[in-house]
């Protein structure tokens, strides 16, 4: 048997980021926990002192962990296209895009205009993760 977890998402600032997808998309904190450095450090691949917060968000069933490392710097990736080889983007279907993507710029993240096709845009959250913005019926058709 296998079960979905959660999605974990490395953020500079939790803060920041816990605002934009409870304010922006309606996530509620289930819980927040600091691990300790050992056996953290093993289980994540990274060298101690870690000085790790990971926060659990909730959306209906998807749960986001962000985690935080106040004791490493850190490393800001490449922006990812679509071909590329791994997760690409996070889906969330939504009631209005227009004041989605307003709360967006509001909290800190990016529309990426250039993708708005009418029926979904993509967005950046403020740490540069993409999030697919798609129509609540999409959501429904796929859930009726």
């Amino acid at each position: 048997m296998t079960a979905y977890n959660h999605l974990g998402q490395c953020v500079v600032d939790l803060d920041r980021s816990r605002r934009f997808y409870e304010s922006v998309f309606g996530f509620i904190v289930e819980r927040e926990i600091h691990p300790p450095d050992d056996p953290s450090d093993r289980l994540l691949g990274l060298n101690p002192p870690l000085g790790m917060t990971a926060c659990y968000l909730r959306l209906g069933s998807l749960v986001l962990e962000l985690l935080h490392f106040s004791e490493q710097v850190a490393v800001q990736p490449k922006t990812r296209i679509m071909n590329e080889v791994g997760l690409t983007h996070i889906s969330l279907s939504v009631d209005d895009i227009a004041a989605t993507c307003a709360r967006v710029e509001e909290f800190g993240g990016e529309i990426l205009k250039d993708t708005d096709i009418k029926a979904g845009i993509f967005v950046r959250d403020p740490d540069g993760q993409l999030i697919e913005l798609l129509p609540m019926a999409y959501y429904q058709s796929l859930n009726s």
